[in-house]
């Protein structure tokens, strides 16, 4: 969750650290702080808060800045200590030779703090962090050579880390490890940079080399070395970064979160191409590397993620037992791993994740494959850790996602699931090719992206919904069916964004207690398309109607009941039950958007957020 920037070459390194670090505010991070090499004396330099206050400090050491060619830059999201300048990194050993950032949690930090004490070693800060500080500082005391001590060093840590360490003697050089963090090289010509995420170094260089779990490099500006843990040089691969600059552009919107809902029309497009060629042809999947006989002998899915990720899993869960007819399951990530594995060859497991770097993802994929279970990543990052232990890939297309609020990566995963749905089941029966109703999915999955943009045109009602009830401190979602997921994604964003206590219910849950809270000052958002589950929805808005709700239906047809039932409608253009959360959702997005505008909030970076959750 926090980021690490790192340079070394012949640029000022603090200009390449605070325009990478900026490039990285979008994980979610509460202080800053970079380390500065010059003339072998090391100068940090912190502040808690925005990156802008680190701005400042920097902008009274001048003299410092425009000397130095190699540092580190960390901004930091707390999960030791309180976000104060004292606890942001970098941190250093007892005599500040040595200085370290880091990114995840040393499980055994209060064992290594207890021996290091012994040692003489003394702590200023209420981090996991500091330990490592004082344990490569020791490390080095015995053998002076950087890259042995951060190896030694690292062999005694449990848990997930990404460092980078330099010392005052070797101003020349960067070193870095990685376990279960995400961490890369970017290439250049005469300087070298490393980085938590692509976005800190895409501007200097599209050319990398993406560290694996137990390496540790060796950075200079003219050189690269990677070893092993036992010591054994590596190959360098480089790759091309699969991004560009404009990406981080905002182009002309006002938030970042606001773009990326504008975007979710050419998002469809871009899932959809090259793998639905028309309503009536298969659907080609070329990373999905299931045979028809494997797939024929799948008895049981399971859909393992976390948060956004988790509810267009349950989405998949609907359409899967429909179309497939495979028992699916759904389970939060964070749950999964903490239970019996159960899980064999005859199981498919799907893991779902924006960033492809969410931790507790990757500890259940590293279960699941261990009992032989097919994995299949849906991720927006081919370039991640997931999507590198995966056996078949689905990657959604939708382009580097700036907001922490996720919103055009939902929408790529809601539509993967859709084809990989088809996929599968086409594989189990090739005849269901010629069924009326998936030829009818498929021609509207050709349509939806037009059909998103005729919400995304015409926002004017849900500005004005909006900002009818920013003032209200609680709201209910509520839906049945297939859209209860959407509920849930709903409240979700508004909670994130606008600090409102939103929740999402079943409809039919609402009398089993939640009831109890309606009156005038609870809103309730309900979800209404036509199909199975429509007029029982209708009668759980009466009920809420009799407490004195206020109620907002959305729906994709005028039925004169509205008038009277509702206090605002809010419509979108016709499309099936099955595909309705697709355009449901992009509702929902824009209403949380602007009463979270409304509200003069945060909107890209909200309090207590990050964007990658890279511990678990």
């Amino acid at each position: 969750m926090c980021g690490i920037v790192g340079y070394i070459g012949n640029s000022k390194a603090s200009e390449v650290l605070l325009k990478g670090l900026s490039y990285l505010e979008y994980r979610g991070y509460d202080s800053s702080g970079v380390a500065l090499m010059a003339k072998n004396k090391i100068e940090i330099f912190k502040a808690p808060g925005k990156l802008n206050n680190l701005r400042d400090v920097l902008s009274s050491v001048q003299d410092i800045c425009n000397k130095s060619t190699c540092g580190i830059g960390h901004i930091r999201w707390a999960t030791h200590g309180l976000p104060t300048e004292l606890n942001a990194h970098p941190h250093t050993c007892n005599c500040g030779s040595l200085v370290v950032v880091h990114n995840g949690i040393i499980e055994n930090y209060k064992e290594l703090k207890a021996e290091l004490e012994k040692c003489g070693c003394e702590f200023k800060s209420q981090t996991d962090s500091e330990v490592a500080a004082h344990l490569i500082a020791h490390e080095f005391s015995k053998c002076k050579d950087l890259l042995k001590a951060m190896t030694s060093a690292v062999k005694k840590i449990n848990g997930a880390y990404a460092f980078c360490a330099m010392h005052r003697t070797l101003p020349d050089r960067i070193i870095v490890a990685r376990k279960n963090a995400p961490l890369i090289i970017g290439v250049g010509e005469g300087e070298n940079f490393i980085a938590s995420d692509i976005p800190a170094i895409i501007e200097y260089t599209k050319k990398a080399i993406y560290l694996n779990d137990n390496q540790v490099a060796e950075v200079k500006k003219d050189s690269i070395k990677i070893t092993d843990l036992n010591g054994k040089i590596l190959e360098n691969k480089v790759e091309m970064l699969p991004f560009e600059p404009v990406a981080l552009s905002k182009m002309g919107y006002k938030h970042y979160m606001l773009k990326e809902i504008h975007e979710q029309s050419d998002v469809a497009r871009n899932v959809l191409s090259g793998k639905l060629k028309d309503s009536k042809s298969q659907i080609t999947l070329q990373d999905v590397k299931l045979s028809e006989n494997e797939i024929k002998n799948i008895k049981r899915i399971q859909i393992i993620a976390c948060g956004t990720s988790l509810h267009a899993g349950l989405v998949g869960k609907y359409i899967l037992e429909k179309f497939a007819k495979i028992p699916t399951d759904v389970e939060a990530s964070s749950e999964y791993i903490y239970r019996d594995t159960i899980a064999d060859n005859n199981t498919l497991v799907i893991g779902i994740s924006q960033s492809g770097e969410t931790a507790d993802t990757i500890t259940a994929i590293k279960q699941v494959k261990e009992k032989g279970s097919h994995v299949v990543i849906i991720t927006n990052r081919p370039d991640s850790t997931m999507a590198r232990l995966a056996d078949s890939l689905l990657p959604v297309n939708a382009g580097i996602e700036v907001s922490v609020a996720a919103t055009k990566s939902y929408m790529a995963q809601l539509l993967s699931l859709y084809l990989l749905t088809m996929f599968i089941t086409q594989k189990i029966n090739p005849e269901t090719i010629k069924d009326k109703e998936i030829i009818s999915l498929k021609q509207e999955l050709l349509e939806l992206p037009n059909k998103i943009e005729t919400v995304t045109n015409d926002t004017e009602k849900i500005k004005a919904v909006a900002k009818k009830y920013s003032s209200f401190k609680d709201f209910i979602f509520i839906a049945r069916g297939i859209n209860y997921p959407t509920s849930l994604e709903g409240a979700l964003k508004l909670k994130e964004i606008s600090y409102i206590n939103a929740t999402g219910y079943s409809a039919g849950e609402l009398k089993h207690g939640p009831i109890a809270m309606l009156d005038e000052t609870m809103p309730v958002l309900a979800i209404l398309n036509k199909g199975l589950v429509y007029d029982k929805v209708m009668s759980n808005c009466e009920e809420a109607k009799a407490r004195q709700a206020k109620l907002i239906g959305v729906s994709n047809f005028i039925d004169k009941k509205h008038k009277d039932l509702f206090d605002d409608v809010l419509l979108i253009p016709d499309i099936s039950d099955t595909l309705s959360p697709a355009l449901n959702i992009v509702v929902l997005q824009l209403l949380a958007y602007y009463i979270a505008e409304y509200l003069g909030k945060d909107v890209d970076q909200p309090r207590n957020l990050a964007k990658s959750v890279t511990v678990e």
